[in-house]
């Protein structure tokens, strides 16, 4: 099939791929389908730029997976990672070479829509999506998806791609299934000069006082971004954790500009990816890194790999080669990000446990300060460093022998589940 249009389609105005959602996911998702020639819808229910709580940090698989001659908006570089354990042992340490940037999610996300529209995508904000339906009087045939809009609206597709967040509507629909959810909180604290300079490309990451958390302080020009992460469930010492995060970094006395939160959901190992002719990626999938609960990454390859596929689906003429391309999509997720997600969450396992052996490696073991270095530079993964290295795969099987059970699992929170018609779900 070529980029060109049926004039059918021309007179019910069917889009090729519906992306909904402008995140990350969501513009690389587009930007992949709207480089293919296809026609591009981008879905998003803000008004752009909008704020996001995240850290804002662009490791180096984030920066391989932006399309060509993306400049990224860097607040910093950094060169230097203070890491402490609940406050104490102190340490610093330092990378001739940067490790990674630091951005501000407004105008990341922004500079990413408009790449995917200079490629042909045409945007619509203030655009919520009730659900989607793939049967009913909305779908005039099978090779249709219907994406209906609060307020009654009704778009046409071939496929549809979600990528709106981690309590997706249309995740809901795909039955997306999670089992790890956590809590964030976080704090953009502008501060004065002197204090900006001391922080000048060096971040401090402290291990928690709940089992599995982590605080952060990411410096952006003349704001601090400070913030900490802990399961769901464990909502006010996750707040006592920010606010005395904060003050002993005397940070205290400064307002900050904006206070957010947010939950991150990490997928089950067999929640599915597609249902029928709708993806899911990024957030709204619950792809992300187990352990440190990094998401832009994630979301930019998850993102792009939708996007191929999601033309693929719309030049599929029958259920059964859109199946197949369905688990063409998942395969590709499983090979790469799922691979890195299954070492991650034995990770967490092990970290949950034994935060003061994480503190102690990186602090004080020099080969384990060089592989923080070279994931965060990109040239190599946890993946791959437990794959490469027999080492570091006999440590992790002694800790950590199995992945967690993840039969314990809820399916993504939503207003709306959507369309509750049976179709064919791909998991990974």
């Amino acid at each position: 099939m070529s980029g060109e249009i049926s004039s059918a389609d021309d007179v019910q105005r069917v889009w090729d791929v519906v992306v909904v959602g402008a995140g990350p996911a969501g513009a690389s998702a587009a930007y992949a389908a709207a480089v293919a020639g296809r026609r591009v819808l981008l879905l998003e229910k803000a008004e752009l730029p909008r704020y996001k709580t995240c850290g804002g940090g662009i490791i180096g698989p984030s920066r391989d997976a932006l399309p060509p001659g993306f400049e990224l908006p860097l607040k910093d570089r950094v060169h230097a990672v203070t890491f402490s354990n609940n406050g104490r042992f102190t340490r610093t340490r330092r990378s001739k070479q940067m490790m990674f940037g630091l951005i501000n999610r407004p105008e990341f996300d922004q500079q990413l829509v408009e790449h995917a529209q200079k490629a042909g995508a045409e945007l619509r904000t203030g655009a919520a999506v009730q659900r989607v339906e793939q049967h009913g009087a909305a779908v005039p045939d099978r090779r249709t998806v219907a994406v209906v809009l609060q307020g009654g609206e009704t778009l046409l597709a071939r496929a549809v791609v979600g990528a709106d967040g981690s309590a997706s509507r249309i995740g809901a629909h795909v039955g997306v299934k999670v089992d790890q959810v956590d809590l964030g909180l976080e704090a953009e604290i502008p501060v004065p000069e002197t204090v900006a300079e001391d922080w000048k490309g060096r971040v401090l990451i402290d291990w928690g006082p709940m089992p599995g958390s982590y605080g952060w302080v990411f410096p952006k020009g003349d704001t601090l971004t400070v913030g900490v992460i802990s399961a769901r469930g464990e909502g006010a010492a996750t707040k006592r954790y920010l606010e005395g995060f904060i003050a002993r970094l005397g940070l205290a006395g400064f307002e900050p500009s904006i206070s957010s939160g947010h939950l991150t959901r990490c997928r089950a190992d067999d929640s599915p990816l597609s249902r029928g002719r709708v993806l899911v990626c990024g957030d709204a999938a619950g792809l992300l890194e187990p352990w440190t609960r990094e998401g832009i990454s994630f979301a930019l390859r998850s993102g792009r790999l939708a996007g191929e596929w999601a033309v693929r689906i719309a030049e599929a003429h029958d259920a059964v080669d859109t199946r197949r391309q369905a688990l063409n999509y998942a395969f590709a997720v499983k090979a790469g990000l799922g691979v890195e997600m299954s070492v991650g969450k034995r990770m967490l396992a092990v970290f949950e446990r034994r935060p003061g052996l994480f503190h102690a490696a990186l602090t004080g073991v020099r080969p384990a300060w060089r592989a923080f270095k070279e994931i965060t530079q990109g040239r190599t993964s946890l993946g791959e460093l437990v794959r490469s290295h027999p080492l570091a795969q006999r440590a992790l099987t002694t800790l950590a022998p199995e992945p967690p059970a993840s039969g314990k699992t809820a399916e993504v929170d939503a207003d709306d589940p959507g369309d509750t018609d049976t179709e064919d779900s791909v998991t990974s």
